[in-house]
């Protein structure tokens, strides 16, 4: 009985001291600032070279806090080649495992990384809130298809009506044959033994065709359905390029960059977090790995087909390292293309309501040629603008709260205050 009182007895002293812990970290990332220390993290680029969830240029965040002490990471952002140097062993174990570097952050305040911790933990508890959500769902569910729906409803309908038509029909021939006399009947059974000595059994079947007023009616009734269902199809996906998959100049593979190497979105398309387009990477965004980076290993020693057709392009000699005075522009073809009228805000989508790339784009680190993954027509958009839910920690959103309030108060506002200076309002 005293053993199991003294191990009930420690276990009860670790759960309290676990949980001491557990309230200490939780109130120490309450205490500071996330929102700020998520800006810190865009402003400083911090995501081109870290993902949460997963490695990127850099290591994951996700679990930081429990593998270095905060002191260890505000000194190793402050100065990461001098512990180094200085032969700290988590800073000379991490150095081995990547090829470069990290840069130096000396401007940053202790309390400024104190914020960026915060964010990455309420980044962490975000990702596993929506691994739960994902978990419970099962996965995303398929969209159902109003012009489908509307072919099978209408299929229905033309046979329900096509079935009363004959039934009606039927009645009123078994009424006409009562009428017609019996030599009649005669006259057109001897007519028709005559005509069958002469003719062929094509022919023949032809007549008899020909002759059942309600196969006709039936058939000819058929065709009309038939060709107003392709007609219906063929006009409801005019303009849409679903599927569209363009020959380039050179074949990137997204599927090597985005999903081998894990390279984020918007290292390449930084666009599409502070613009209305998601914009092409010029060919020296290319040229920061693919000056060392030939493709060799693959091609015996040589440089890669490809790789040597962005080197021509920016003019680049491999041998001497050196670029020359004659570069051409890649004459890229658009994939994504939307009608004149549609205005449509990369940076409202990706900033502001936090969706990802893969949503319109589909599953695009598996693709080894890009190609239009999604309609892209009104009812698409429409269908996503319903389903999809706002962001209710968005500062956007507050400051509209304010104008509000301010004009509620009597207060001046002007359509500049508010927004109305954005070039795309009018400018599309």
């Amino acid at each position: 009985m005293r053993n199991i009182s003294s191990v009930l007895g420690r276990l009860a002293k670790s759960i309290s001291i676990s949980l001491v812990l557990l309230f200490a970290v939780t109130t120490v990332a309450q205490a500071q600032d996330a929102a700020n220390g998520g800006a810190l993290f865009k402003k400083n680029a911090c995501n081109s070279c870290h993902t949460l969830g997963r490695k990127g240029a850099g290591p994951d965040l996700v679990g930081l806090s429990l593998r270095r002490e905060e002191a260890w990471i505000i000194k190793w952002i402050h100065n990461p080649q001098g512990m180094i140097d200085s032969g700290d062993s988590q800073a000379v174990e991490l150095k081995s495992q990547y090829s470069t570097v990290m840069a130096p952050y000396a401007h940053l305040s202790e309390t400024d990384i104190k914020d960026i911790i915060a964010y990455v933990q309420a980044e962490e508890v975000k990702l596993a809130e929506k691994a739960k959500k994902t978990e419970a769902n099962g996965g995303g569910a398929g969209g159902s298809s109003d012009a489908s729906n509307m072919m099978i409803i209408g299929l229905i309908a033309l046979f329900v009506v096509s079935v009363a038509v004959i039934f009606a029909l039927n009645r009123v021939t078994k009424t006409l044959e009562k009428v017609i006399s019996a030599n009649k009947e005669a006259i057109a059974e001897a007519q028709a033994k005559h005509e069958e000595a002469g003719e062929s059994s094509t022919a023949k079947f032809a007549k008899a065709f020909l002759k059942n007023k309600k196969l006709v009616f039936f058939v000819v009734l058929m065709l009309v359905g038939l060709l107003g269902v392709l007609g219906w199809q063929t006009m409801w996906n005019v303009g849409v390029h679903q599927g569209y998959k363009p020959v380039q100049p050179i074949k990137f593979s997204h599927q090597v960059h985005a999903g081998v190497n894990q390279i984020e979105c918007q290292y390449c398309h930084g666009g599409a977090f502070k613009s209305k387009n998601a914009s092409i990477p010029s060919a020296n965004v290319c040229m920061n790995c693919h000056n060392t980076v030939t493709g060799s290993d693959h091609y015996d020693g040589n440089i890669s087909p490809e790789i040597a057709k962005l080197y021509r392009a920016v003019d680049w000699n491999p041998d001497t390292r050196s670029y020359g005075n004659n570069p051409r522009p890649i004459e890229w073809v658009r994939i994504h293309n939307l009608p004149d009228f549609a205005y449509f805000n990369h940076s409202q989508h990706v900033t502001v309501a936090g969706v990802e790339c893969q949503t319109c784009h589909g599953p695009i680190q598996d693709m080894e040629e890009v190609y239009q993954y999604s309609p892209l027509t009104m009812k698409w958009c429409v269908d996503c603008h319903k389903e999809t839910e706002v962001n209710k920690d968005n500062a956007y959103y507050d400051q509209l709260i304010e104008a509000h309030e301010k004009l509620k108060k009597g207060e001046k506002m002007t359509a500049a205050m508010i927004g109305g200076l954005e070039c795309g309002k009018c400018h599309y």
